[in-house]
């Protein structure tokens, strides 16, 4: 297994009055693609930023497989970001930007070419970057981070202006990736393109890890036991649940909702009590769900915090 790995641990930081990062710690494993997510103001950006070497922290460190970004040499041989698909110069072709981006780092034009075949850009290499849209410079900015063929990958909103096709191409890139045993880590407000795309998750707010889990475990923490039924008898049916010690809530005419049962168990009862239905099913989380339960309170924080500053 590759070795590559980000590591952040305990990272303060302040900017005036204002805590950035508040013991921020968190660890980037090989092989698969970790989402980092957050409301606006959780310290995702400079978390970021100080892990490139663009923002020091007051305290604590971030190393890019057992290094700090400083003292990578051809850092980006070692970790590409994408962090603003905007940072070109517009009259520049894409292969032109990717060429002056290749000499800093002592890399050939034939890596350039590889990598604008990699990303899909081939029949626009040779035009200004300036009128691509919005998804063809995310492809461009995944380019420069491919580059160097680092083995630590940095993503900020990669699926950004991305039409359909583009998604499906970003999930299945991030995968591959991962797959080759790279480190990923991969900032998106689009939860739903993240669960499908993502193997951990790092939730933050306020600074701090909220979370640090699995998708499937904070997925499954959040789901719970929680099965809708549909019955043409609604009422015989919450009666035979609460003759079982639990119960069916009535929430839309033949549609129930019963808690803390499996789907398999609600199906037995039903059957002993010769209930006819005509739906159980287990209901599942998504990873939307489970952002919405960890930050809903950092996002009302931060809106209290504004108004204050304003008042």
């Amino acid at each position: 297994m590759s070795d590559a790995t980000i590591e952040v641990t305990s990272l303060y930081k302040r900017f005036g009055s204002t805590v950035a990062l508040d013991g921020m710690t968190f660890t980037v494993m090989p092989g698969r693609v970790t989402g980092f997510v957050g409301p606006n103001g959780a310290g995702k950006s400079t978390t970021i930023r100080v892990i490139l070497g663009l923002d020091a922290p007051d305290e604590g460190r971030a190393l890019v497989s057992g290094l700090s970004y400083q003292h990578l040499r051809h850092p980006l041989r070692h970790v590409g970001a994408l962090i603003d698909a905007a940072a070109l110069q517009p009259s520049r072709s894409a292969r032109n930007h990717l060429l002056w981006m290749a000499h800093s780092q002592d890399l050939t034009a034939s890596r350039v070419d590889a990598v604008i075949e990699l990303v899909g850009l081939g029949s626009a290499a040779r035009r200004k970057a300036g009128g691509f849209s919005l998804g063809m410079r995310q492809r461009l900015g995944i380019a420069v981070a491919m580059l160097g063929d680092p083995q630590v990958l940095i993503m900020d909103e990669p699926f950004n202006g991305m039409d359909p096709e583009g998604i499906i191409w970003m999930r299945r890139f991030l995968r591959s990736l991962a797959g080759e045993g790279r480190a990923i880590l991969v900032s998106s407000h689009l939860m739903g393109e993240l669960q499908d795309a993502a193997d951990h998750v790092v939730v933050v707010g306020r600074g701090r890890v909220l979370a640090d889990a699995s998708v499937e475990e904070l997925v499954s923490r959040a789901s719970g036991d929680q099965v809708l039924l549909r019955t043409p008898a609604p009422a015989d049916a919450a009666m035979a649940l609460q003759r079982a010690g639990t119960a069916g809530t009535i929430i839309d005419g033949n549609t129930l909702s019963v808690s803390g049962l499996a789907a398999q168990r609600v199906v037995e009862i039903l059957g002993e009590a010769r209930v006819p239905f005509s739906e159980v099913t287990a209901q599942r989380a998504t990873l939307e769900d489970v952002y919405l339960q960890l930050t809903l309170g950092e996002a009302e924080f931060q809106a209290g915090a504004g108004r204050e500053a304003r008042g």
